[in-house]
């Protein structure tokens, strides 16, 4: 694996100046990128196709008019960078990773800008940002990789009012962690976060839940302010947002905690393809699978097993692994919801529902690991024996 870039996230302090320079920077980027997305919209509807250095020529030319000489007042470096970004999203957009790029709101989209190595000054722990005569009052919360410098330099502000600047670095200090023959199945759960194959079960910390009524008293309370941009309801909807944030840091914090300890003992991580995109649909479970966070475990555990030399394995979601009996391979008909143990009618084992569905987990990620083999359902091998039977024999004496 060579270098890994990696993101260091703080908080910061502006002052008034800074503050304002950076409020007028986010509101040119935004500019930019919807000029720029008019104009290739435009621009598709003749069949043509612009690309960004026609874009980049078409900011010059927006600088030289009256109407938008603004721009001309901050740093240039952000334009050009949402230009590229623009760039970006219509590669995906024609590659059918994304849709069609959309405009930016002033209101709901996320205020940030960012800077690359012409734009910023980081000299002596001190970070000085292009327009700006003093550096940015920063909180190093933990110290960057010794000799890290950064390539790039991200500057937002979230919903609460918070301040936050990420530094992309090379980061030498991570390395592919010593191999070990540990392997875990892990199944995600509502009542409990996790159940791993080793029988060990981590509650639902359910974050959303413990502010739940704080929430509300202060959604009751910004549905009275008279709509509009009154200062009132400013204060209203910042401290909605400030108790959103508090969740969301909670649980994020939560689930680095859990994933990095998974990757560091285990060799081999087995979890479940779910897609949630489609479960919060069920509108009796989306606010408790929200809070629950499946897709950011699943993105933090699977980045992290590619830094530190780990195997992520995610069985198909058709899978039958609460269905399926952990040591004879019975699968039975039915398992509704709300059954949590049941006993195999041709073995006579009990089963914890949650911890045999992660041991079959495991089983099925290491028969796709040793066979190559699939795992939907029914899905055989030319002997007439599953892979995960297969799996299974192998390891018998």
């Amino acid at each position: 694996m060579g270098r890994v870039k990696r993101a260091f996230k703080y908080r910061f302090y502006p002052t008034g100046a800074q503050a304002a320079e950076l409020s007028r920077t986010f509101g040119c980027v935004r500019k930019v990128y919807n000029l720029a997305l008019a104009a290739r919209t435009q621009a598709w509807t003749r069949q043509e196709r612009v690309n960004y250095n026609q874009t980049s020529a078409l900011l010059t030319a927006w600088k030289k008019t009256e109407e938008l000489a603004f721009l001309n007042d901050v740093s240039s470096v952000p334009l050009q960078q949402t230009l590229r970004h623009l760039q970006s999203a219509f590669a995906n957009f024609f590659s059918k990773r994304a849709k069609y790029p959309r405009f930016k709101s002033r209101k709901k989209s996320r205020k940030s800008a960012e800077y690359t190595t012409s734009g910023f000054r980081f000299r002596d722990g001190r970070l000085t940002l292009a327009k700006m005569a003093e550096p940015l009052d920063i909180v190093w919360s933990r110290p960057l990789p010794t000799g890290a410098k950064p390539s790039t330099v991200t500057v937002s502000q979230d919903s609460a009012g918070r301040w936050f600047v990420s530094m992309l670095c090379d980061d030498l200090t991570v390395k592919p962690l010593s191999a070990t023959d540990a392997a875990v199945g892990v199944d995600v759960g509502l009542n409990h976060l996790l159940t791993l194959s080793t029988g060990e079960k981590i509650a639902n910390p359910r974050h959303e839940r413990r502010d739940r009524a704080r929430l509300a008293k202060a959604q009751r309370a910004l549905a009275r302010k008279a709509k509009g941009d009154g200062a009132n309801r400013r204060k209203a909807r910042l401290e909605v947002a400030k108790i959103h944030a508090r969740i969301a840091d909670r649980r994020r914090d939560g689930l680095h905690k859990l994933t990095t300890r998974l990757v560091r003992e285990n060799q081999t991580i087995v979890i479940e393809d779910l897609t949630v995109r489609n479960m919060v649909r069920n509108r009796s479970l989306a606010r408790a699978i929200s809070d629950a966070a499946w897709a950011e475990f699943r993105s933090l555990l699977e980045y992290k097993a590619q830094w530190y030399g780990r195997e992520v394995i995610a069985v198909d979601r058709f899978f039958p692994s609460s269905k399926l009996c952990s040591v004879c391979g019975t699968l039975q008909d039915k398992m509704p919801l709300n059954v949590r143990t049941w006993t195999c009618a041709a073995c006579g084992t009990t089963h914890d529902r949650d911890v045999n569905a992660a041991r079959n987990l495991l089983a099925a990620g290491r028969a796709v690991s040793a066979c190559g083999a699939g795992v939907r359902p029914q899905r055989r091998t030319p002997d007439g024996q599953s892979a995960m039977k297969q799996e299974a024999l192998r390891r018998e004496p």
